[in-house]
């Protein structure tokens, strides 16, 4: 084969974006350009002079283009270290002439799989790319010899390194590896999405099914994950820690979820800022169901990942004054949440609370002009389905572990409510079991060992993360007060002593529900019965930790 000592370039690439300004650079500054299919037309529609990849194997592109670029006379020099003596010359032998730049980036197939309606297999597989990947990782293994681009972000980079350096081979090294490492992370990525899909279609995902044991049979063998790196954030939990947040590949493009959302007004989120948000915006999404038809409207008020309060309401303000008066001194400096569109009557009645984030599926107009008067308050639009924040669905969740991971499924507390039972003499109300339900729900989003204290749909008390119980029903008794007379508490787990039972009715709840459990339930159901307590068994467990 014909040797050049031009410089030569490989240019194939899915995402054309700037490839054709990319293209003639490098031809001004000598290279001699090598394409593939759909970039190489492109090139030469620009006027640029391309060799087609079939001209330097000597072998047509095969299998409606699966084969174009895996041949000896393309990867022998995309991974011929020049630095030997050895492989100089086997490359001169074979008559093999240096590639000094590869651009190439890959089929989309994370698009591919989220597309609507869903692709089958086999459309979905020839989506996967096979000589791009193959291409990226040889020149990023060589990459003291090859120049690999990825990102057309880079291009203009790329451009700038060339004049300045005079010639490829002069490029640093440090240039060279931020560029071979970009590449590993792209193709990992890639090989992650594919491995993730395919999982789901053949398998099925774990938080897909119902059942714990099918859950189960489909967690997977191996734990992957990928995710592009948004921004650094101002700092981590405290001002010594770094942080920076991360959008899920499958989440590019779309504005319905935490790390997606419309952020306006203030200074820039923080990572407490987003954890709270998250706490905020699990919860509110829990009670943002059709169970609760006559309080359609839910507010949900989060402070250091706890609530401080959480309502439903008629009314978007009923919802709001309720929820802060379960705690409206916590409340400050708070997260708020919104299931509807805010609306500009609790906009006003938000005015004078410092709030640092507020969220929710719309604005109205009047009500969004309101709220961003104020300085470093963070306003976050997360789109929903017809303006109403979409429901929490089951997910899975990883938690990082020393030496490794732990996974597992998370959803609101699915409870049987024809299969718990009351366990007492004193029958609960159908309003005490209304409040049950509601009070179930929240008390699943606050943190072990965890005390919900509510009247209706609203909390009054709430007794968050305790390492004793009998304590967590002391705090939320002391923050409800008054209103504790009458109340509905739920437990996240059961009592272990008749202890915290006592302190509970002796504050004035009326009825209790709980998991059930303990070796001493009977004890507790006895301390119940002679304080006139009603208390419902769900034989559902709600720890958080």
């Amino acid at each position: 084969m014909e040797q050049s000592h031009k410089p030569r370039a490989l240019l194939s690439v899915y995402d054309k974006t700037g490839i054709v300004d990319f293209a003639k650079s490098l031809d001004e500054l000598g290279f001699q350009l090598i394409s593939t299919g759909g970039t190489a037309r492109k090139l030469k529609d620009a006027g640029l002079s391309v060799i087609s990849v079939s001209d330097v194997t000597g072998h047509p592109e095969i299998f409606d283009g699966r084969v174009k670029s895996l041949h000896p006379a393309i990867h022998g020099p995309l991974l011929a270290r020049l630095e030997h003596e050895e492989d100089r010359l086997g490359l001169a032998e074979l008559g093999y002439g240096p590639i000094n730049l590869v651009a190439c980036n890959l089929y989309p197939f994370s698009e591919a799989a989220n597309q609507q309606p869903r692709l089958d297999d086999p459309d979905l597989l020839e989506m996967i790319d096979i000589g791009g990947p193959t291409m990226v990782r040889a020149s990023a293994k060589n990459h003291r010899n090859v120049i690999i681009v990825c990102n057309p972000v880079n291009y203009a980079k790329v451009i700038a390194e060339l004049k300045a350096a005079g010639s490829s081979e002069a490029v640093a090294l440090h240039f060279r590896q931020s560029l071979a490492l970009e590449a590993f992370e792209h193709t990992a990525s890639y090989d992650s999405a594919i491995s993730g899909e395919l999982h789901a279609r053949w398998v099925g995902r774990p938080e897909a099914f119902d059942d714990k044991s099918e859950q189960e049979l489909r967690l997977p063998a191996a734990l992957l994950s990928s995710a592009a790196k948004v921004h650094n954030l101002r700092y981590g939990e405290n001002g010594h820690q770094s942080a920076a947040m991360y959008i899920d590949p499958k989440e590019i493009g779309k504005h319905s979820t935490l790390v997606t959302a419309h952020v306006e007004g203030g200074k820039q989120m923080s990572y407490n800022n987003y954890s709270d948000a998250d706490a905020t915006l699990r919860l509110c999404r829990s009670l943002s169901t059709g169970e609760w038809p006559n309080t359609p409207h839910a507010c949900v008020i989060v402070k250091h990942n706890n609530p401080c309060g959480a309502a439903l309401g008629k009314t978007q303000l009923e919802a709001y004054e309720a929820a802060l008066a379960s705690d409206p001194e916590s409340a400050f400096g708070s997260i708020i949440c919104f299931n509807e569109p805010l609306e500009l009557s609790t906009a006003k009645a938000m005015e004078p609370l410092f709030i640092e984030v507020l969220m929710a599926p719309n604005y109205h107009q009047e009500a969004k002009e309101f709220v961003m008067q104020k300085k470093n308050r963070r306003i976050l639009t997360i789109e929903s389905p017809n303006d109403r924040l979409a429901a929490l669905e089951r997910i899975l969740v990883k938690k990082p572990i020393e030496g490794g991971w732990i996974v597992q499924t998370e959803e609101a507390p699915i409870i049987d409510w024809d299969k718990a039972k009351v366990v007492t003499k004193v029958q609960p109300s159908q309003a005490e079991l209304d409040s049950m339900r509601f009070a179930v729900r929240v008390c699943e989003q606050v943190k072990s060992n965890a005390i919900v204290m509510v009247q209706g749909t609203a909390t009054v008390g709430i007794g968050p993360g305790q390492t004793s119980r009998v304590e967590a029903v002391k705090i939320a008794a002391r923050r409800a007060g008054e209103r504790a007379k009458g109340s509905v508490l739920a437990s996240d787990a059961f009592f272990p002593f008749k202890d915290g039972l006592e302190q509970a009715a002796g504050a004035g709840a009326s009825a209790i529900v709980q998991p059930g459990g303990s070796i001493r339930d009977q004890e507790v159901i006895d301390a119940a019965d002679e304080m006139g307590v009603s208390m419902l068994f769900t034989g559902h467990r709600l720890f958080r930790h």
